[in-house]
């Protein structure tokens, strides 16, 4: 399966809602660049929604990473919330849930960035 997602504006958060998976990184190259050009707007606060990505290797980790790098290096910040067991284990396994804010819900998440 692919990725697909979506990117919806909130109160003043950009929310990246994946669904799929996301094992390549090219898969990920248009999100990047949507990522960029709200970041070139001003646009600093994210929240990925990650309940319907099913699966995510290293690759999708890296990903991940990258958006959150590219968020901190403009003041900004990326929240992750409603992740599956699966993808929370490989958080855990790889020590990234140390990296990244996880939380339960979106409006957990807005509370963390507001």
């Amino acid at each position: 399966m692919v990725l697909e997602y979506k990117i919806t504006g909130e109160k003043d958060f950009e929310i990246l809602e994946l669904k799929g998976e996301l094992i390549d990184k090219n898969q990920a190259l248009d999100l990047i660049k949507e990522v960029d050009d709200l970041l070139e707007q001003g646009k600093n606060k994210f929240v990925l929604d990650l309940s319907e990505l099913r699966y995510m290797n290293s690759s999708g980790l890296n990903v991940l990473i990258q958006l959150l790098t590219k968020t901190r290096n403009r003041g900004g910040e990326s929240v992750i919330c409603h992740v599956s067991k699966k993808v929370n284990e490989l958080l855990i396994i790889t020590k990234l849930n140390t990296l990244f804010k996880v939380t339960e819900t979106k409006e957990e998440a807005f509370k963390l960035l507001a």
